[in-house]
């Protein structure tokens, strides 16, 4: 099967929606914190606020919208934050995931950001696994959240061209 990806659009918000509380059910659930996972809290509204502000990309599989990621741009532009990416439970370990943080990173650096950054439960071993196998490693952990998250960071190739033409305003 092939993943496409693309840009959000506001008629995606329901599916969005959806597989956000579904992968973050399960997140909650292997961390025994039903009740602490912001993102089970997440509506409509603020998913259409991060179209407006963030980089917000899809994953089909066939005709089905399947995982959604997002990710917001820091001023001066240079690091940008993962802070939403859910693929359905039935459909994770396919590729999906890997597809959706590759095509985060290839718009991140076409926007000139040379640093993602996110957080994740640091007992969670297949994401921590997963993360590492993409290129991540761990900057710091917190418990700001009443669990142990880290905060994984990646270095990302930007091209030169692309700095020195935004560093003279062309």
């Amino acid at each position: 099967m092939k993943v496409i990806i693309k840009k959000a659009t506001k008629t995606d918000i329901p599916a969005i929606h959806k597989i956000t509380i579904e992968a973050f059910q399960k997140y909650a659930f292997d961390l025994g914190l039903p009740d602490q996972v912001k993102a089970l809290k997440e509506s409509y509204e603020s998913i259409e606020e991060d179209l407006k502000k963030k980089i917000v990309l899809v994953a089909w599989l066939e005709n089905e919208l399947v995982g959604a990621i997002r990710c917001e741009i820091f001023p001066p532009g240079n690091v940008g934050y993962i802070s939403r990416f859910a693929v359905k439970p039935e459909v994770q370990n396919m590729g999906v995931g890997k597809a959706l943080m590759c095509a985060i990173e290839k718009e991140a650096v076409k926007r000139g950001v040379s640093l993602l950054t996110l957080h994740t439960a640091s007992k969670m071993a297949p994401l921590v696994r997963f993360y590492y196998g993409m290129g991540y490693y761990i900057h710091s952990t917190s418990t700001d959240r009443g669990y142990i998250r880290a905060y994984f960071c990646k270095e990302l190739e930007v091209n030169k061209k692309v700095l020195t033409n935004d560093a003279n305003g062309n």
